[in-house]
C-alpha cells in the first residue's frame, strides 16, 4: 500500500466527474444542501440541476433529466436520500431502468460525528434488494475512477458508496478493469479467502502481515461490485482455501456478508465468518473510534481468519 498519498474517495470522485462534465449527455443533480462538491461547484449552470429541499424531488428531477436524453449523476446524502426517497428510486429509476448514477459522500462510519440519524449502515442492503440496481463500493482512488467509468457506461441505475476518510492506494496498478460484476485480487493466498469492500480492504492487508506470522496465508479479494456480484472470482478463491471471512463497514445483514453467503451456500458451502456491524444503530463519534468500537479493525479480521481456518473445508 502507498501510505504517502492518501485521499478520500469522495474527493477523488468529484475530481474525476469534473473531467468529463463537458460531455453533451452529462448532468449533475444536487440538493440545496451543504455537500462539498469540490471542482463540481464550478460547473456551468446548464450542467447542474439544483433540486428543492425535498429529497424525493431530487430523484424525480433526475428521472426527468434522464428521460430527456441525458445520463445524470445524483449527489446526495445516503442518510437522507435513501431513507426518504426509496419509493421514488424504485418507481422512477429502477422500474424504468434509467441510466441514473447515485453517488453518496457519507458511506459507512465516515461521518460518524453526526450520530445515528445521519449515519446509514444499511444502505447497501436497501440498494442490493432493489431490482435492476447495480451497487459498487470503491476502496481507493484507482477503484473510484474505474468504477465511475463503468457506471458512466451502464444502461441502468447505479449506486456508488463513497466516504470521507483519507485512504492510501491498495496496490501499485495505475489502471485496470473495474467493470460492474468484477473484483480485484489484492493478495494471493491459500489458507483463507477474505472478501472485503471499501475501507476494510486496508484493514485486511494489515491483518495479512500478522496472520503470516501464524502460518495463515490469506487471499484478499476486493469485492468492489456488490451487485452484480463477482461470483466466479469468489468461488475460485474459496475452492482453493476452503473457508472465508467477509469484512465490510456495514451491517452484516444485506450487504457484502449476505452477498458472499448467498453465493457460497448455493454452490460451495464452506465456513464463513463475518467482520461487520451487528444488527444495531450506531452512536455518534469519530470514525476511527467507532470502527474500533464496532470491531471493524485488522484485529477482528485476524481472529475471524484463525477461526475460519480451523474449520476450513478439506477435500
Amino acid at each position: 500500500m502507498d501510505d504517502i498519498k492518501r485521499s478520500c474517495t469522495w474527493d477523488v470522485f468529484c475530481e474525476h466527474l469534473a473531467s468529463f462534465a463537458g460531455d453533451d449527455d452529462f448532468a449533475l443533480v444536487v440538493q440545496d444542501m451543504d455537500i462539498d462538491l469540490g471542482p463540481l461547484k464550478d460547473l456551468p449552470e446548464e450542467k447542474v440541476f439544483v433540486s428543492s429541499a425535498s429529497d424525493p424531488n431530487m430523484i424525480l428531477n433526475a428521472a426527468g433529466v434522464a428521460l430527456s436524453g441525458k445520463r445524470p449523476w445524483i449527489a446526495g446524502l445516503s442518510s437522507r436520500m435513501i431513507s426518504r426517497s426509496y419509493s421514488q428510486i424504485r418507481e422512477s429509476l429502477s422500474i424504468p431502468s434509467l441510466p441514473v448514477r447515485i453517488a453518496v459522500p457519507d458511506g459507512g462510519l465516515s461521518c460518524g460525528e453526526d450520530g445515528a440519524s445521519r449515519t446509514m449502515t444499511e444502505d447497501l442492503a436497501l440498494m442490493r434488494a432493489m431490482p435492476g440496481m447495480s451497487v459498487a463500493v470503491p476502496s481507493d482512488s484507482i477503484s473510484v475512477v474505474g468504477i465511475a467509468e463503468a457506471a458512466r457506461k451502464a444502461e441502468g441505475p447505479v449506486y456508488i458508496r463513497l466516504g470521507q476518510t483519507p485512504l492510501s492506494q491498495l496496490d501499485d496498478v495505475e489502471d485496470g478493469d473495474f467493470s460492474l460484476g468484477g473484483a480485484r485480487l489484492l493478495r494471493e493466498g491459500t489458507s483463507v479467502t477474505v472478501c472485503t469492500c471499501g475501507i476494510m480492504g486496508h484493514q485486511a492487508l494489515k491483518a495479512a502481515d500478522i496472520l503470516d506470522q501464524q502460518g495463515i496465508d490469506i487471499e484478499i479479494v476486493d469485492c468492489y461490485s456488490l451487485k452484480p456480484f463477482p461470483e466466479q472470482t469468489v468461488l475460485a478463491s474459496v475452492r482453493r482455501t476452503g473457508c472465508c471471512v467477509v469484512a465490510e463497514e456495514h451491517s452484516y445483514i444485506g450487504g457484502l456478508c449476505s452477498a458472499t453467503a448467498e453465493c457460497l451456500s448455493g454452490t460451495y458451502p464452506v465456513p464463513v465468518k463475518f467482520v461487520a456491524i451487528e444488527d444495531r444503530f450506531v452512536h455518534s463519534g469519530a470514525p476511527e473510534e467507532l470502527r474500533e468500537y464496532f470491531g471493524l479493525t485488522w484485529e477482528e479480521i485476524v481472529n475471524a481468519a484463525a477461526q475460519a481456518w480451523a474449520l476450513r473445508r478439506r477435500e
